[in-house]
């Protein structure tokens, strides 16, 4: 099974198939595909993001006034 592409992968696919759609002689089926494309890509970024999110840390101060790290729990 292949490794899904990368967050940065995904966003590059994304701009290209912008890039793409932005063209006035675009065939219909093509323009199809690309907009097909681009919304898998916004999907796998999306999910990305959100994993990302989940593992921000917040800085916090213990009972000693020293930083120490916590997941930050949404």
């Amino acid at each position: 099974m292949a490794k899904p592409p990368s967050f940065e992968d995904a966003i590059k696919t994304l701009e290209t198939c912008v890039e793409h759609l932005e063209q006035d002689d675009l065939p219909i089926d093509e323009a199809l595909k690309h907009f097909e494309t681009g919304v898998k890509n916004i999907q796998r970024c999306q999910k990305a993001l959100k994993g990302a999110r989940l593992k921000i840390e917040q800085l916090t101060r213990d009972q000693n006034q020293q930083l120490t790290t916590e997941t930050l729990d949404l």
